[in-house]
């Protein structure tokens, strides 16, 4: 059983093309209600027992962590039963839980005592004798490990359409494992992001207004999870996620955020609280901010946290150049900004206390043999510049703004600048140290990232070095560069990035997704997804695109 895919439990979510998350639908789910005062959803009267499916998480070779939420009159006792077949004629584990008001009725059952490598069943069962879906889950290797498979998510905006990537995912029956590496959920108010027109038919969100305060994290976290794509997936595997900054506030860092506003919105340390606290009640996460994974002989996975724990505040190109009115005044400024703010030393992406484990990490993977060392995290680590051609190839008729930011994107290009300051791009220090620790420690480095809602494959290099290679995720659905600057055709764009940028090998502009990684003893290898679009429910795909890294390489193979 270790390395066959057990079969999957059948569907209990509600699957057809045409659900809408409406009030209905909200009310049913026991979704509706917990943003309008500061109480458990359940507290307005809504439905009860099991009404957000199950899911599993942080696993390890022995265990792992099971999740339901089950709404009751009082706090309820939630019994819990893991086996190695979907009968459940053979329990292997079994225990007991609590679903109370105080966590917004989410349980949690931490499992252990099961044998590595081997997927196994579990369920819940109420004190009215009712169950939970059957989920599916599966403990880590141990000792050689000959293939494992990975599928990677980032950036789920449910209002610009379906999570058809979630779903392809789930058909696709293939994975050992999932990362979710953030912007599981989104902040904003309806018809901030997406705006109005934009917004898919019958993907409803609530509140509808900004998510400040704790009633208002639950109740986005409970519109999610009603989605029935979401639901099956976190049925059929275990997950590993990690927060970006959209779990709590755009570009969020330890002292704030630029969509957080303390005037009106009160203390950043409250809201970032509230937004951590909704979080982990609602999904299967453990309470460390940062953890390796061991995936046997043959990957070391270390999650880490770039957002609210050591990051400091992101710089800002847009004020170096405020009132400076010729060119040359502004590229005095940009050279004086590159060589003092930007290159600081001090700055910190991961906070000292997070570099120094992850240097004592990757020493400890390697020297223990493991194969490959695998940073899961939010934000591009490749270095990114905006293309000077692109202030040539916008059309005339191009939106004022859109020229004026691109028009300084080129400039900075010009000073030595990138083009993203809230990725490790604003952070080359911090990114230098975390270089020379994967050198130091001759590391197979692989890096993932979300954040951009593009797909990038780059070879990572430090001081003419090879580091490693970084495949970047596109988004489950929220618009890449098409939907910033569509003025530019997404080839003329992707060629345009790729030769500017010499460690960026590959690009994809315009198209929403997920990546499916394959790790063995010789080669990293990923499959880029496209779907065939989000404003329709479906699994077809648009497209694919794979890259392979050999062991020891540390580039990626051209062609």
């Amino acid at each position: 059983m270790s390395n066959l895919l057990a079969p999957p439990p059948a569907a209990t979510t509600h699957t057809s093309s045409g659900l809408s998350l409406d009030r209905r639908t909200l009310l049913a789910g026991g979704a509706l209600g917990a943003g309008l005062a500061a109480m458990p959803l359940s507290a307005q009267g809504a439905a009860r027992g099991f009404t957000h499916g199950i899911a599993s998480g942080e696993p390890h070779a022995n265990g792992v962590l099971l999740w339901t939420r089950f709404v009751g009159s009082n706090e309820a006792k939630l019994a819990w039963e893991v086996s190695d077949s979907a009968q459940f004629t053979r329990v292997v584990a079994e225990g007991e839980t609590l679903a109370a008001p105080g966590s917004d009725w989410c349980a949690k059952a931490q499992v252990t005592g099961l044998e590595p490598n081997r997927w196994y069943y579990y369920r819940f069962t109420g004190p009215d004798g009712s169950r939970s879906a059957i989920g599916r889950t599966r403990t880590l290797p141990v000792g050689p490990t000959s293939r494992y498979r990975l599928g990677v998510f980032s950036c789920s905006n449910m209002g610009f359409g379906y999570f058809n990537a979630y779903a392809h995912a789930a058909e696709a029956n293939e994975f050992d494992l999932l990362l979710h590496l953030g912007d599981y959920l989104y902040e904003y108010q309806v018809g901030k992001y997406p705006e109005m027109d934009q917004i898919v038919e019958g993907r409803a969100i609530a509140p509808t207004s900004e998510i400040v305060q704790l009633a208002d994290y639950r109740l986005r976290h409970a519109t999610y999870r009603m989605d029935p794509d979401l639901q099956r997936l976190t049925q059929l595997y275990p997950m590993i996620l990690i927060p970006d900054d959209h779990e709590s506030a755009n570009d969020s860092w330890t002292g704030g955020a630029e969509n957080h506003q303390s005037a009106t919105e009160g203390s950043w340390d409250a809201r970032k609280g509230a937004a951590m606290r909704a979080y982990r009640e609602w999904l299967p996460v453990s309470d460390d901010p940062w953890k390796a994974y061991q995936l046997g002989d043959l990957a070391t996975l270390f999650r880490l946290e770039t957002r609210l724990t050591g990051r400091d505040e992101q710089l800002n190109v847009a004020s170096v150049l405020a009132g400076k009115s010729t060119p040359d005044e502004m590229m005095a400024a940009l050279t004086a900004f590159r060589d003092g703010a930007w290159a600081d030393p001090s700055r910190h992406m991961l906070g000292a206390a997070q570099e120094a484990w992850l240097a004592g990490q990757l020493r400890a993977s390697t020297r223990n043999g493991t194969r490959w060392q695998v940073l899961v995290q939010q934000v591009l680590m490749g270095s990114l510049s905006t293309p000077t051609a692109f202030a040539d190839a916008l059309p005339a008729n191009a939106p004022e703004a859109l020229r004026q930011r691109v028009v300084a994107g080129a400039m900075a290009t010009r000073a030595g600048l990138p083009l993203n300051m809230d990725a490790w791009d604003g952070y080359p220090a911090a990114r230098a140290r975390v270089f020379e620790a994967a050198l130091a420690a001759d590391a197979n480095l692989v890096v993932l990232a979300g954040d951009t809602h593009n797909a990038w494959g780059f070879d990572l290099a430090h001081d003419g070095r090879a580091v490693g290679v970084e495949f970047g995720v596109s988004s489950v659905t929220s618009p890449g560069f098409e939907g910033y600057i569509a003025q530019v055709p997404p080839a003329l764009m992707q060629a345009a990035l790729v030769g500017a940028n010499p460690q960026l090998q590959w690009a994809d502009t315009a198209q929403r997704g997920y990546m499916a990684l394959e790790l063995t003893p010789q080669a990293a290898t990923c499959e880029w997804r496209f779907m065939s679009g989000v404003r329709q429910r479906g699994t077809q795909l648009a497209g694919t695109h794979r890259m392979t890294s050999a062991l020891g390489s540390g580039t990626l193979a051209k062609g």
